[in-house]
């Protein structure tokens, strides 16, 4: 092995040490059944303690095991939303005919994806006939996020 940088299997090592790539780590065992089997056992564990005089501990790790899931679940969003925009980015660039303004959107403001959506909603109205003539009492009323 020559000298040189860092490689990308040495850089991702050092990162799954970092706070996030425990957290990521962590988010990902939890969110699959050997670690909601844990979980489970560690309720189960918490439950029996309880006729020993225990509440105040259990009361304190299940809060604790409550906000460890948000933040699971939180996470496994996060990690989802992202896989989707960057599979929907790839497929906008490959396919010739639409346009990449679109790319990025997510970032923007509610009142400016919203003013988006009904341009683009025009647009396809104009394009296509059956989509003009539709009863406008069927069409989804378009609102800015607050």
């Amino acid at each position: 092995m020559s000298g040189g940088g860092p490689t990308a299997a040495g850089a991702r090592d050092r990162d799954s040490w970092s706070c996030n790539g425990i957290l990521f780590r962590s988010a990902d065992f939890l969110s699959r059944p050997p670690g909601f089997y844990v979980v489970l056992l560690a309720m189960l564990a918490c439950t029996a303690l309880v006729p020993f005089g225990w509440t105040d501990v259990v009361t304190y790790a299940l809060s604790v095991a409550a906000i460890i899931i948000t933040g699971v679940v939180l996470i496994q969003g996060y990690r989802d939303t992202a896989a989707i925009h960057a599979k929907l980015d790839e497929i906008i660039l490959r396919l010739s005919e639409t346009r990449n303004d679109v790319i990025g959107l997510e970032h923007a403001d509610p009142d400016e994806i919203a003013a988006r959506i009904r341009k683009i909603e025009d647009e396809a109205r104009c394009a296509a006939p059956d989509l003009r003539d539709r009863d406008q009492s069927q069409q989804p009323e378009v609102r800015p996020l607050r």
